[in-house]
């Protein structure tokens, strides 16, 4: 089992936003079944979330494609669970994956956060 952690927040998309919304994603990989579950939570969203997505492969400060799709994501408490194929896996382990949050005042996302091995 490999262990995540992503902090969310709109400095952290690219171009950055200014937002009041914050959140965090934790995530552990089974690499076995190749099954990633996460938790996470999000508040102070300028309003309704609209999409929520991994994307990658993308290293810190730079943008990239849908990784994996996070439907149901409105305020508050949030999970769900996906198997991973190998690109999607190799990406997860090398931190070139983030996690963010779009709204319809910032379409391009509103909070984002790097997924990285946590401890």
């Amino acid at each position: 089992m490999m262990s995540f952690k992503a902090d969310l927040k709109g400095a952290s998309e690219v171009p950055p936003v200014t937002s009041k919304g914050s959140g965090s994603v934790t995530a552990t990989y089974d690499t076995v079944g190749k099954k990633l579950a996460w938790k996470g939570t999000v508040s102070g969203l300028s309003g309704p979330a609209t999409a929520a997505h991994f994307h990658g492969p993308a290293e810190t400060g730079k943008n990239a494609g849908i990784m994996i799709p996070v439907p149901g994501i409105t305020t508050g408490p949030f999970e769900g669970s996906v198997t991973l194929t190998d690109d999607q896996a190799k990406a997860l382990a090398a931190g070139q994956t983030y996690f963010n949050i779009h709204t319809a005042a910032n379409p391009n996302g509103e909070v984002r956060g790097q997924v990285m091995k946590g401890k």
